[in-house]
């Protein structure tokens, strides 16, 4: 249970204290831990520990006198609401990506005072960012204090959870080869050596996985690699005496998770480091010795693991077809038991992940599980709380966002559902965030396109309208790995050569619409990108495998919003479904399936179902 408003405030208040003490003026909490990642360990929770906010982004600066949370449109009312009565105050931002927190912080402080950030959790980027603004008005920044060491009585330890091999079954690429391909990157970068510390590239390159960090199969560790070995920096009692030994017979060897850095400090002076600026922290550079030249590049396996191999996106298929079926059988529950039942966005949630459990090769699930309900659903990064929820009754839309870690791969899947009769309006606005979801879908690209330069494909039925959505169209995603992979982004980003839309890629697609209390709508599937008919003279091209399969719900659409060739697309992407998911289901759940897939006219009628068990793995539905 989440503590009182007032207990934050006492936290607060117990940080302002320990800066005085120490001479400071002010503290910075990032969203952050030491390998920079984007869900966190309890120990290095310290942002939410402090101010209650539950967001997975925002930063938290708290001087002597005040205290400001700083959160992008995505948590603004769920910011709103935890904070009330902290005495935080919350400075809205327009992204994640903005430094308004530096500019706040530096308008505060006065020429020899001094503000404070832990440089184990303090990215490159964001110190440099900190130290010219913090210089501008004569203050100092101090990296070598942990105030929360100070103030946190009962902080959590390292996670001790083991970790696991991914079985090769899975697995399909074996570690020496991906090692041999990380080297060659290094090789053409005149690296002697690289450090990895974002656990979701040290996780895919030694085919290992974990449960350190709550929804990502991950394991907290650092890498050092050079041409002949390989370390590995794990917690102690982390692996088993056999995997050590099949590891070590790899050249794989092991230190305490603590030494990364001392084994830094210990780099000949003659050793080229190839490191990745905004994947290694301040405190981890800071222990190279100077003598030491370092290549600053993004990490070779950031590139390696985002391309999935053709047997990596054959598991995929399978896998979801897995959470096509799990999603199946609990809509079928859902609709029956509308009425007769108690049901709540809790509820939603238990139900949906024990059909998810259910299936084979289901590890647990990708993220915390979004069902929002009419003005709760207008909150796009929501969840339910036994203290906040809502019953799913009367009339409304009702929003899913959920997804699953599988052995074969990592989904995400959002899909809206009408509660009772949705009103017009309702209608147009689904029909338009559809809209944008099939436009990018049937999209075809030059091979290299930069993925931000596909953002505005989805946008373009909402823009038509005067609407919009806040947030990125589309994420990468992992392999049985984190939720969110780069370096992809169908977003507002400024493009950056890293992000060119290559082979295998898995992003999502996920156009949106909120209107802040009184409903929220987004249409989620994840894609695969593969090769599309090409014409030599204009080089290659890649069109989108829609993996993610499951009904789009046709009762909310305004048909006089779709044109022939966009019914045409949804209509065989229900074929589809149908035929992928038919021999998975029974009972309720497949009448339920047959149900949501029947195709409609643009007059919203089913029309006869066509057979479509000969298909086997339809990888494209055409424009």
């Amino acid at each position: 249970m989440t503590a009182a408003p007032s207990f934050f405030a006492q936290r607060i208040a117990s940080a302002q204290s320990a800066l005085t003490q120490a001479g400071l003026a002010a503290v910075l909490v990032p969203s952050s831990d030491p390998h920079l990642s984007e869900y966190l360990p309890e120990r290095w929770q310290g942002r939410q520990w402090l101010s209650g906010f539950t967001g997975s982004m925002g930063t938290l600066v708290i001087t002597t006198t005040e205290a400001a949370l700083f959160a992008d449109s995505r948590y603004w009312t769920q910011a709103e609401n935890e904070l009330a009565g902290s005495g935080i105050a919350l400075v809205k931002i327009e992204s994640g990506a903005s430094t308004q927190h530096v500019q706040w912080l530096a308008a505060r402080l006065s020429a020899g005072q001094a503000a404070c950030v832990d440089a184990q959790v303090l990215s490159l980027a964001a110190h440099q960012l900190l130290q010219v603004a913090l210089t501008q008005v004569g203050a100092n920044l101090r990296t070598d204090i942990d105030l929360l060491d100070q103030i946190w009585p009962e902080r959590a330890g390292l996670p001790t959870a083991p970790i696991y091999e991914h079985d090769p079954e899975w697995a399909t690429t074996p570690r020496p080869t991906k090692l041999a391909q990380v080297r060659a990157a290094m090789a053409a970068q005149g690296a002697s050596h690289h450090l990895i510390s974002t656990v979701d590239d040290i996780a895919w390159l030694f085919n290992l996985r974990g449960s350190d960090v709550t929804y990502n199969p991950v394991f907290l560790a650092h890498s050092l690699i050079d041409a002949k070995q390989a370390t590995l920096f794990v917690g102690p009692g982390k692996l088993t005496p056999a995997l050590i030994a099949r590891l070590k017979a790899e050249a794989i060897t092991f230190q305490d998770y603590a030494l990364a850095g001392p084994a830094l400090g210990q780099l000949p002076p003659d050793a080229v480091l190839l490191l990745d600026p905004r994947r290694v922290t301040l405190g981890l550079r800071n222990s190279v010795p100077q003598a030491v030249k370092v290549v600053e590049a993004i990490n070779p396996s950031v590139f390696l693991k985002s391309r999935k191999s053709a047997e990596d996106a054959a598991h995929v298929r399978q896998t979801m077809e897995q959470d096509g079926a799990a999603m199946c059988a609990f809509y079928a529950w859902f609709e029956a038991a509308q009425g007769h039942e108690r049901i709540t966005e809790l509820t939603i949630d238990e139900r949906l992940s024990a059909e998810r459990a259910k299936r084979p090769g289901f590890v647990g699930l990708s993220f915390s599980t979004i069902a929002g309900f009419n003005a709760n659903g207008a909150m796009p990064h929501y969840r339910a709380t036994p203290e906040h929820h809502a019953v799913i009754e009367g009339n409304g839309l009702l929003l899913i966002d959920s997804g699953g870690q599988y052995l074969g791969g990592t989904t995400d899947i959002t899909r809206v559902w009408p509660i009772g009769t949705p009103t017009a309006q309702q209608r147009r606005d689904y029909t338009r965030v559809l809209k944008g979801t099939m436009a990018l879908s049937r999209t075809h690209f030059p091979v290299g396109t930069l993925s931000p330069m596909l953002d505005a494909i989805a946008r373009q039925p909402l823009w038509e309208a005067g609407l919009d959505f806040s947030h990125g169209t589309g994420h990468g995603v992992g392999f049985f790995l984190n939720v969110h992979e780069g370096p992809q982004s169908i977003s507002r980003a400024i493009p950056e050569a890293s992000m060119a839309m290559q082979p295998g890629m898995i992003t999502s697609i996920e156009p949106g619409l909120y209107r802040v209390g009184q409903w929220g709508i987004r249409i989620e599937n994840l894609v695969l990108n593969v090769p599309a008919s090409t014409q030599e003279q204009f080089g290659s091209f890649l069109e989108f495998e829609t993996l993610t399969l499951c009904p789009i719900d046709t009762r909310c659409i305004d048909m006089n919003l779709l044109r022939e060739d966009e019914i045409a697309w949804l209509n065989h992407y229900h074929a589809t479904v149908r035929a992928r998911l038919q021999p998975l289901v029974g009972d309720a759940a497949l009448a339920w399936l047959l149900e949501r897939t029947e195709p409609i006219d643009d007059s919203g009628s089913a029309l006869a179902v066509h057979d479509t068990s000969s298909r086997k793995h339809p990888l494209q539905i055409p424009i």
